[in-house]
């Protein structure tokens, strides 16, 4: 006689199998890369029930219902911006040189705008000197300051921006302030937001980190994105976080962190305020009017240099920084220096590195000898060896953990910004990249990556393939998490 215990059992076993199904064919569905696909399903099969939970809370690109009504709000208000500006002609480039010719095309064409020529740009790789020009820029500032950092740890020099932006605010200057909660923990614990907004500071908490939201959208979509605007003329962004490398991450044992930020004038910047208006109107429901004029540097008119930045993130093109860096990557003839701190590139970026390397091109990737993610140390270690048979040279930074994320071709074309090589900033996250189409640019940053070079362990082949075998192992088992991390 069958029982109740019975019954309830094969209908909990019926569900579960039933779950895994519906699991199994919606990842199949959905249109992704195989290799992430099989990641997926490795998991929600190698670890039942947990796995499915796991890609119920990481697996899909979702930010929320109120978050993407916002989205669909905001369009028609953006593109009457980017119509607008359009309006200057003599802000915008009509010819690229030839390594960069095909890049600026797919950015106009995904973007819907130009590159941009009148900007002077300033590459700063000094963290202090970089908050020195912060401070004096957000001193001098009359009308308004519109920032956005992935982490601001209070303490050190920071304090001083801190004091700077506050002073701003009572003065009368306009402040908007947007941090990612994941990142900026700590800083939320602290008296700074309560000081900030009594001093008159609009300071947003950007995607909550909460229990109660975990179902409601994707926890690990974050905004990584780092950017300081000024009277609608002045611009920083790259890779620095808004923290002192005294006191960042000591106990982490992989020394300082190593930055790189530009500093433009110019028209440029009016761009990043129309990316900065779409963060701020979907996280926070309020649109930012663009500005009564357009700020035309006529002292820069002539300035022989084409920028242009391309976002990404949820409302953004789909995928237009990956397919940035694999025009970027098939279009150097002479050579390609990349450095970036996390290396766990798509099979279509591997392939084109490797591909690069391979029809004659000097490639070179700094990283750091020490990261600060264990799981992505191992899985980057993963992708070297068939970087290293395709000659790659491969050099690991030893001055602390170089954080910049940049690429450089043929000492022409130039891409510097917050995306790291992996899936997360490929494909997740809220990221900027200035594209820069500038001979003396290049130059500078050539420079500043032969100093990363010169500071650097060379790979040996030979030596790389006679690691132990228990290290390879270890690494192969991180490849597979690699389309997730």
């Amino acid at each position: 006689m069958i029982t109740l215990y019975t019954i309830i059992n094969w209908l909990l076993i019926f569900s579960y199998w039933l779950l895994i199904a519906c699991v199994t064919l919606r990842i199949l569905m959905k249109r992704r890369a195989v290799p992430s696909a099989m990641a997926w399903l490795l998991v929600i099969y190698i670890l039942p029930l947990v796995g499915i939970i796991i890609y119920l809370l990481l697996g899909e690109l979702n930010i929320g219902k109120r978050r993407y009504e916002r989205n669909k709000a905001v369009c028609p208000s953006i593109n009457q911006w980017i119509d607008n500006l359009k309006c200057c002609q003599q802000i915008f480039s009509t010819a690229n040189s030839e390594v960069a010719r095909s890049l600026f095309q797919l950015c106009a064409h995904r973007q819907g705008i130009s590159g941009l020529r009148g900007n002077k740009i300033q590459l700063l790789t000094n963290t202090y000197e970089t908050m020195k020009s912060l401070i004096r820029d957000i001193s001098l500032a009359q009308r308004n300051i519109e920032i956005v950092f992935y982490i601001w740890q209070a303490g050190g020099v920071v304090d001083k921006v801190a004091e700077a932006l506050m002073a701003a605010a009572r003065r009368g200057v306009f402040c908007r302030l947007m941090l990612d909660s994941a990142g900026c923990v700590h800083f939320f614990c602290s008296p700074y937001p309560a000081m900030m907004r009594n001093a008159g500071v609009k300071v947003v908490e950007v995607l909550h980190v909460s229990i109660l939201c975990v179902f409601l959208r994707r926890m690990d979509l974050r905004q990584h994105r780092k950017m300081v605007l000024i009277d609608n003329y002045i611009s920083y962004t790259g890779s620095m976080n808004m923290v002192d490398p005294r006191y960042f991450k000591q106990k982490a044992g992989v020394g300082q962190w190593i930055d790189m930020m530009t500093r433009m004038e110019g028209p440029i910047t009016m761009v990043m305020g129309i990316i900065y208006s779409r963060d701020w109107e979907i996280e926070t429901g309020q649109r930012i009017q663009p500005p009564a004029e357009n700020i035309i540097p006529f002292e820069y008119s002539n300035s022989n240099n084409t920028v242009q930045v391309i976002a990404s993130g949820p409302g953004f093109p789909e995928g237009v920084i990956h397919q940035a860096l694999l025009t970027a990557i098939y279009a150097a003839r002479e050579e390609l220096i990349i450095t970036t701190p996390y290396l766990v590139p798509s099979d279509d970026l591997l392939h084109a590195i490797c591909t690069a390397a391979q029809r004659g091109v000097k490639v070179q990737i700094i990283i750091p000898l020490d990261n600060d993610s264990l799981l992505v140390r191992w899985a980057s270690r993963s992708f070297l060896s068939e970087l290293l048979e395709a000659g790659v040279l491969i050099h690991q930074f030893e001055g602390g953990l170089l954080h910049t994320k940049s690429v450089l071709v043929d000492s022409q074309l130039s891409l510097v910004g917050t995306v790291n090589l992996d899936m997360r900033s490929l494909w997740l996250n809220f990221e900027i990249t200035l594209v820069i189409d500038a001979k003396d640019f290049g130059s500078d940053l050539a420079r500043v990556q032969e100093d990363y070079i010169a500071h650097s362990r060379l790979i040996d082949v030979i030596v790389w393939s006679k690691r132990p075998y228990w290290q390879r192992i270890i690494e192969r088992l991180c490849y597979f998490l690699s389309p997730l991390l």
